[in-house]
């Protein structure tokens, strides 16, 4: 029997690709977002692919429009295997200049969509004792960066959400099995038609990835759920690593380049649209499809996610390298160290740098006071 998958989010961006990557599995697919063009757009792709698409207009802020879509998916397409939350929204400006109520508009459909999800599917997995759920996060989601700072306090709230929610589930020996999926930047159509204040037109932090990068990390996440979590990515593990270890330091270097490394140097468009309050992909809009305009720039494989799949296999290979990296940083003057302007990569070669720097002054002051 094809599974049943529902994914929120579904018209554009990793949402789209994770509808179109189930469509190739022969999955029965139901299809939840605002947009009505992008959501007939899904269905095709779906449909193309080799699935059945189920059209679901909703607005996940609404528990409401959320449940009865999960009990239409099930009426029409059979029992839910998988739940995949996607669907966000976000603010690109400074705190100071977001209003309060797109500030709570943000937070609603962002960390209360995930959570109606959670709900609306749990209601209907608990009775059987099994079906997975896969959240969607971000590096934003241990790592905040300036202006996005809507989007950040989202994305915090839905890890410690599930994480809440894997502790209960694990408590009750449930065959329900919940996991997070930490995705690096995106090329997705959300840098056209977020509510932006910026000068410039906003980009994302590069190193930037392609949407069906991301869905197949959805994909295997929901076919091995029992990890707590998945990062997808390089530059995913490079600045949570890089948080873990010295995260003042990363204040710092995002304080000095997050403003420059998320703006293109373009002028803002004043004719581009906002999704905010209404679907950019509605009836007067268009189909936005799952890329975003950074085609070019954006890389559709990345060797880490492949690694992180099996990392048992890999661990006793990285402590060595770990162990001959140290050694080599030790030989290396911090002075030969330089962040790539804009890339995430170069937030770790900067938090090293200035580790080396601290260490050789915590050195030389023991020396002198040995003296």
């Amino acid at each position: 029997m094809p599974p049943v998958v529902v994914v929120t989010g579904a018209s554009a961006g990793v949402g789209r690709a994770v509808a179109r990557a189930y469509g190739r599995r022969g999955a029965k697919v139901a299809l939840l977002a605002r947009g009505e063009k992008g959501l007939a757009a899904a269905a095709e792709d779906v449909r193309e692919a080799g699935g059945t698409p189920l059209e679901l207009p909703a607005d996940v802020a609404e528990f409401a429009q959320v449940d009865v879509a999960a009990a239409r998916a099930e009426e029409e397409l059979g029992p839910i295997d998988v739940w995949v939350n996607v669907a966000f929204s976000s603010v690109f400006a400074r705190f100071s200049d977001v209003k309060p109520e797109e500030y709570r508009r943000v937070t609603e459909v962002t960390y209360l969509g995930f959570v109606h999800g959670a709900m609306a599917a749990l209601a209907r997995m608990k009775p059987r004792d099994a079906g997975t759920i896969v959240q969607v996060g971000s590096a934003l989601a241990y790592r905040g960066i300036p202006l996005q700072s809507a989007y950040c306090g989202a994305k915090h709230a839905i890890q410690g959400f599930n994480e809440a929610l894997r502790c209960e589930l694990l408590h009750e020996h449930s065959g329900i099995r919940t996991t997070m999926v930490q995705l690096p930047a995106v090329n997705t159509p959300q840098f056209t038609w977020l509510l932006s204040r910026l000068p410039e037109h906003a980009q994302p932090v590069p190193p930037i990835y392609q949407p069906e990068l991301a869905a197949r990390a959805v994909l295997h996440a929901a076919d091995h759920p029992r990890r707590r979590e998945y990062w997808v990515g390089t530059s995913t593990a490079a600045t949570l690593l890089a948080n873990a270890v010295a995260p003042g330091l990363l204040d710092r270097y995002l304080a000095r380049t997050g403003f420059g490394a998320q703006q293109t140097g373009q002028p803002q468009r004043p004719s581009q649209p906002a999704n905010l309050w209404e679907p950019a992909d509605g009836p007067r809009g268009f189909d936005y499809g799952a890329h975003g305009e950074f085609d070019q720039q954006a890389k559709a494989r990345d060797v880490q996610p492949v690694l992180s799949r099996h990392h048992g296999a890999v661990a006793a290979g990285l402590t060595a390298s770990v162990l001959a990296a140290v050694q080599l940083l030790r030989r290396t003057s911090a002075k030969d160290i330089r962040p790539a302007k804009g890339s995430q990569h170069g937030v770790v070669a900067a938090v090293a740098g200035q580790l080396l720097r601290r260490t050789a002054k915590s050195r030389r002051v023991v020396k002198k006071g040995r003296r």
